[in-house]
């Protein structure tokens, strides 16, 4: 047109300027900005001007844009809407709010439905969620007034009350239209599962297919999250056989990514795998997909391998989420030995920023238990999320620092009730920290390790507030908080409100009754598991019948226990493992028939390791002072594991048991010679949010004095009602007072007194213990319960005690 010399006109330039944006070529729309000028149509055209701030919107160059609609001399309808989108592609949400108040002062013509449709995007991002419902609704209402019900309006508002959380008047207003077409059909789809409404979401997409629909790529993509998470296989299956009919759908890649997913997250990984390879057009939402998929897997060579052909080979670059999905691979991927390397990598990438890729950067440090660094990277974050305090809160908990755990999680409170926002790196963004499940999955272990029975029971109360209690991976963890807290009773209280309980639930409770010494009540758990009154679809696995021997070990339930491991495989189909030997071990040890201990070991298959057999017999030859088979035991557990201080410590318990001082020494002398340094002991309470430790002997707390001046008294006083020190519980060749005075210290009494001094009378003490409580303090709780008439609840390494009047639950059988 030009080379023929015909200028063009305000019908040519828009049509070109489209075609630019099209391309998405900046450089060829502003030479046709030029030319523009330079025909003078940018001042007197005004399609011209709207198709420039459209041009400039679509190729990222918002200021440009807003540089050309400031120009415009007379603006009209489609200027305004231009400008607005522009603003809205690229999350201004504020400055495209304000140009709309601005429209309605200035523009002659009221609000049409592109405006609305613009607006309703606005209000599902601006501000905070209250303030933008308060806006949508405005919106809505003005629509309704206007007379402005076109179809892709009301989708439009359908999206954004689904995006401010509202999908019920989303919902409303879809059953309300009345020629509903695939996009509204979509938008509702996608609303149920981006809120994971799954099962509504799967019933929509029925109800579609049943009304003659044809679902298309979006409607695939959309409905397939739902048989992913809750692993509906079957259904995924007749999903992706209607997508290879139709060859439409099965060269989009949204859909194959889609499952790509499906399939990984459940666990068929070789199925997601060739659908990965079957796809042609491989973009970047796949590639992620597949990374994805191997690592929570843990295929984690297989995720490395495809994110390095996805370096070599593959024309696309990783994006943040590419470098997230790959970064628990390198952490677990034993071949990859520069685990911060990836850092490195990641920072040369420019990703370094990215808060999704930081929250996966503080989960690798946690994981090499480099949690300095983890902090210093959640302290240097423009934005933390709720996903990087999870994060942060659950690397505390297993790297054993409980009390970090918790401390993080009260400054995650006070920074959400204290009004503390937080926003994205470009402003706009708001990011929630409310404690959702995962919060409370990740923060009540630390609860049940530290025995923080208010801190459990006030995450409990949040949970019941906020409708998490019902979720069962939170349940589970309320029944496993409770148990450990030695509330026993609450813990089957949580247990029986759960109203699908999975095979977790079930161990939790059988593994608690089994460590409150409750073998009758274990073993009747597992037969209601089985029975047709159980949930269905719950078997028992390898961990239920761990669970259910701890209970028949400590209720001296032996032809109990003896039966159900004779059966477990022809029974349930559940082969025994080396903890299910060692707990058997245990259970024959403990009852003192330690010579058939000795002859199960000598019967287990030579490809189970046996160690933790050996373990529970040299434990048990501790408790019935049996040199000989200790010593037997103790020479196989130290050439397997030579550098583990119980063993050695046990076999010198033994010794000094039986009056042996020169052995015990020798053991002592030998550990000392290899560096091994033997654990300490350790107990603790909580107190008004507080975790208070004491070691034996310890002197180092504020209440000391008063603290040792009480176990004085209470000595005196329990020598009255019969009390004899046990002085074989010291393990040292002194005489009988200074056996005694060592005994005054221990930990766990030195926790018990604290407990009467700073609570009131007749409440329930809680003491933990890091290792197994000698039978002198065992002996002298009995005696303290009574004198002060308070429950003692003692948990030590491997079970509970509670003693109450003179007595403990155990029966003296421990």
């Amino acid at each position: 047109m030009l080379l023929a010399g015909i200028p063009p006109d305000n019908f040519a330039f828009p049509a070109a300027l489209k075609a630019a944006s099209g391309l998405n070529d900046l450089t060829l729309g502003k030479q046709l900005h030029c030319c523009v000028v330079k025909s003078g149509y940018q001042d007197f055209a005004v399609s011209v001007a709207n198709s420039l701030v459209h041009f400039y919107g679509k190729c990222g160059e918002v200021g440009d844009a807003m540089k050309v609609f400031d120009r415009i001399p007379e603006r009209d309808q489609v200027s305004w809407n231009s400008a607005i989108s522009a603003l809205c592609q690229f999350g201004e949400w504020g400055l495209a709010l304000e140009v709309f108040r601005c429209m309605l002062e200035e523009c002659a013509e009221p609000p049409g439905s592109f405006t609305l449709v613009s607006l309703a995007l606005v209000c599902s991002n601006v501000g905070s969620r209250r303030e933008g419902l308060r806006l949508g609704k405005e919106v809505h209402g003005y629509s309704l007034r206007a007379g402005e019900v076109m179809r892709f309006t009301n989708n439009a508002l359908m999206a954004m009350y689904a995006k401010l959380g509202c999908l019920a008047y989303s919902r409303a207003l879809f059953e309300q239209l009345q020629n509903m077409d695939i996009v509204s059909w979509n938008t509702m789809l996608s609303s149920y599962s981006q809120s994971s409404r799954f099962e509504e979401a799967l019933a929509l997409f029925r109800e579609m297919v049943v009304k003659g629909l044809k679902p298309d790529g979006i409607s695939i993509s959309s409905v397939l999250p739902a048989c992913s998470h809750l692993e509906m296989l079957e259904i995924g299956k007749q999903i992706h056989a209607y997508a290879l009919r139709n060859d439409d759908l099965f060269t989009n890649s949204f859909v194959s990514s889609a499952l790509v997913d499906m399939y990984c997250n459940c666990r068929k990984v070789e199925s997601g795998y060739r659908v990965f390879v079957g796809t042609s057009d491989r973009r970047i939402g796949i590639w992620n997909a597949m990374i994805a998929g191997f690592t929570q897997n843990e295929f984690d060579e297989d995720a490395l391998r495809l994110f390095i052909e996805m370096l070599t080979y593959g024309e696309l670059y990783p994006n943040p989420t590419t470098v997230a999905s790959v970064l628990p691979a390198c952490v677990r991927c034993p071949s990859f030995f520069q685990k911060e390397g990836i850092h490195g990598y990641i920072s040369k990438s420019g990703f370094a920023d990215d808060r999704f890729v930081q929250n996966a950067l503080m989960d690798m440090y946690s994981r090499v238990g480099k949690l300095d660094v983890s902090k210093k990277i959640l302290e240097g974050m423009d934005a933390r999320d709720l996903v990087s305090w999870n994060t942060m809160i659950a690397g505390y908990a297993l790297n054993g620092y409980h009390s970090d755990a918790l401390l993080a999680l009260s400054e995650m409170q006070r920074a959400r009730e204290g009004n503390v926002v937080h926003y994205n790196s470009s402003g706009d963004e708001k990011v929630s920290c409310r404690p959702n499940s995962v919060t409370l999955m990740a923060s009540l272990p630390s609860c049940a390790t530290l025995a923080a029975l208010a801190k459990g029971k006030e995450i409990h109360a949040y949970a019941i507030r906020n409708a998490l209690a019902s979720d069962v991976a939170v349940g589970s963890a309320l029944v496993d908080m409770y148990a450990k807290c030695g509330c026993l009773n609450l813990s089957r209280r949580v247990f029986d409100a759960i109203p699908k309980r999975n095979i977790i639930t079930w161990n939790v409770l059988i593994m608690a009754y089994g460590i409150h010494g409750c073998g009758e009540e274990a073993l009747m758990l597992l037969r209601n598991m089985v029975s047709k009154g159980g949930d269905s679809n719950v078997r028992p696995n390898d961990v239920t019948f761990i669970a259910v021997f701890a209970g028949c070990s400590h209720s001296g339930m032996v032809s109990e226990g003896l039966d159900l491991f004779h059966r477990m495989k022809a029974d349930f189909n559940v082969e025994p493992t080396p903890d299910h030997y060692a707990c058997i071990v245990d259970l024959l040890g403990r009852a003192g028939r330690l010579d058939e201990a000795h002859e199960l070991i000598g019967t287990m298959p030579a490809r189970i390791d046996k160690t933790g057999a050996w373990s529970s017999l040299l434990g048990a030859c501790r408790i019935h002072k049996n040199v000989k088979l200790g010593e037997i035991a103790a020479e196989n557990l130290i050439r397997l594991e030579p550098n583990v201080a119980s063993h050695y410590v046990l076999l010198s318990n033994i010794y000094a048991a039986v009056g042996l001082w020169n052995e015990a020494m020798d053991v002592r002398k030998k550990m000392k010679a290899l560096g091994v340094r033997k654990e300490p002991g350790c107990s603790w309470i909580e107190l008004h949010d507080k975790v208070h430790n004491f070691t034996a002997g310890d002197m180092s707390h504020p209440q000391s004095p008063q603290l040792h001046e009480l176990l004085e008294d209470l000595s005196h006083r329990m020598r009255k009602e019969g009390y004899l020190p046990d002085t074989s519980c010291v393990l040292h060749n002194l005489n009988e007072e200074e056996k005694e005075y060592l005994l005054c210290g221990h930990s766990e009494k030195l926790a018990i007194a604290f407990g009467i001094l700073n609570t009131p009378p007749g409440t329930t003490i809680r003491v933990a213990k890091n290792l197994r409580v000698c039978n002198d303090c065992h002996e002298a709780a009995k005696y303290i319960s009574k004198i002060v008439s308070r429950e003692i609840i003692l948990r030590d390494l491997k079970r509970f005690h509670h003693f109450r009047d003179g007595s403990c639950s155990c029966g003296d059988y421990w």
